[in-house]
């Protein structure tokens, strides 16, 4: 039997030499190997608060974020919204249709027809929603006129209604849209023009002043003729105008304001006991004081969804103007904070989109759009609270009512649309797209290599 001679001393020395110096290479090379370098861009991280700001903030930079705040923050308010009108309007939709569920089934419907026309404005041309301004504007004048024909309806005293076959529709709320959709155009079309304070006042001060007398002298609707005007003196603020022109047109719609509450005695009576609406509990106080009862009653966590006490005939109107006092009652101080925590993205939403905005019929309708929907929450969050006077104001996106809720669904798809337009969210949308269509294509090339295997 062969045997292997034993290797010489040498050479065992040799490999075991070469070994252990291939092993210190190994090792140096790992040692002296260049670590992988982080990106100039990438977040530092922090602990504690500031690492959460630093999240945030970096969050809050991306280009869809507006895209998704939009999107998210309209789905819970509706949700949110649906929830809080069969809940507010449960006993009063049984003690006048026999059934609780008669204003949210009409509610569900409402939304079950914005909601499609608010995708249809996602998709529209920029160029297309211009030629609605003209018609858009004077369709909403006919309308507001029309309440005053025997079409008009009159409801809680103001013939501010108009009945279209099976349909009530307020064109009040009409004209809001109607009026942001009109002054960006005018405004987009006199961009050169704006430093001329001729050009920011005319035509656009006298043609609200117009719609907004005819909103509250035939309809009296003073309520709506504020949002009116709080839209216009935000646009004019974002047009740039002057400060005494500013100045003075707030003067002037807090005088024409305090004229019109004078000539009505209910008006007065609002407008004098807000501030103490227990003062005269019995009277004018009544709606402002069970509202802040419901707030006041529903703690923290409030008392549960369908538990509120004050819409048991106590509270008017509770699915309406004051759907919010019903839902602080039933979801506590953590429900409303959630509401105007939703609002609050909107708005922030609304305002980069404006911000970023390279073509300015894009940014005088996306800041148009902001200031109606957070002026307007105010003004309801702030009649509940009795911080303002009670003129009955639907909080937006969450009050029962279609009139309201489809222009605000289809104004919410616009900023949707605007915010996928934007040059830096549309290439990240692009981006998307294309590493979805990538993994979908690697994804399938291994199935049908294995139904080839089979096949074989």
């Amino acid at each position: 039997m062969a045997t292997r001679s034993p290797t010489p001393s040498g050479g065992t020395e040799r490999c075991d030499a070469e070994r252990h110096e291939g092993e210190g290479q190994q090792v140096t090379t790992s040692i002296d190997s260049p670590a992988p370098t982080r990106p100039a861009d990438a977040p530092v991280a922090r602990p504690g608060v500031q690492g959460w700001l630093d999240t945030l903030r970096s969050t809050l930079a991306k280009p869809l974020t507006p895209y998704y705040l939009l999107l998210g923050a309209t789905a819970l308010l509706l949700a949110i919204g649906l929830m809080e009108v069969l809940s507010a309007s449960s006993v009063s939709s049984y003690k006048q249709f026999g059934t609780s569920y008669h204003w949210f089934f009409r509610q569900l419907t409402w939304v079950a027809i914005g909601v499609p026309v608010a995708l249809v404005a996602t998709r529209m041309p920029h160029r297309v929603l211009r030629w609605f301004a003209w018609p858009s504007i004077f369709l909403s004048l006919l309308l507001v006129i029309g309440t005053q024909s025997s079409l008009g309806v009159t409801v809680n005293g103001n013939r501010n209604w108009l009945a279209l076959g099976p349909l009530q529709v307020q064109p009040a709320e009409i004209a809001k849209f109607s009026l942001i959709i009109w002054c960006a155009h005018i405004y987009a079309r006199k961009e050169k023009l704006l430093g001329d304070w001729k050009h920011t006042l005319v035509p656009v001060v006298p043609f609200v002043a117009l719609l907004t007398g005819l909103v509250v002298g035939l309809g009296g609707d003073l309520g709506t003729g504020l949002v009116l005007f709080a839209i216009m003196l935000g646009m004019l603020w974002v047009v740039g105008a002057p400060a005494r022109l500013f100045l003075g047109a707030v003067t002037m719609v807090s005088v024409v304001a305090l004229f019109l509450a004078t000539t009505s005695s209910e008006r007065l009576s609002r407008l004098t006991n807000f501030v103490d609406p227990f003062r005269d509990f019995e009277g004018a106080g009544w709606q402002s004081g069970h509202g802040i009862l419901g707030m006041a009653s529903g703690g923290i966590f409030g008392r549960g969804i369908g538990a509120s006490q004050q819409k048991w005939g106590n509270l008017p109107e509770p699915h309406t103007d004051f759907i919010f006092a019903v839902l602080g009652e039933e979801l506590g101080l953590v429900g409303t904070l959630l509401v105007l925590a939703l609002f609050l993205a909107i708005a922030y939403a609304g305002i980069r989109i404006s911000l970023q905005a390279g073509d300015p019929f894009v940014r005088y309708m996306a800041a148009g759009i902001t200031i109606w929907l957070t002026a307007q929450m105010m003004i309801n969050i702030g009649m509940v609270l009795a911080l303002l006077p009670v003129i009955g104001i639907p909080l937006p996106l969450v009050s029962y009512g279609g009139s309201s809720l489809v222009p605000e669904l289809v104004s919410i798809g616009l900023l949707i649309s605007f915010a996928r337009h934007e040059p830096d969210a549309a290439r990240a949308l692009r981006d998307r797209r294309r590493r979805g269509r990538g993994r979908s294509g690697v994804s399938a090339r291994p199935a049908r290599a294995t139904r080839a295997t089979r096949a074989q």
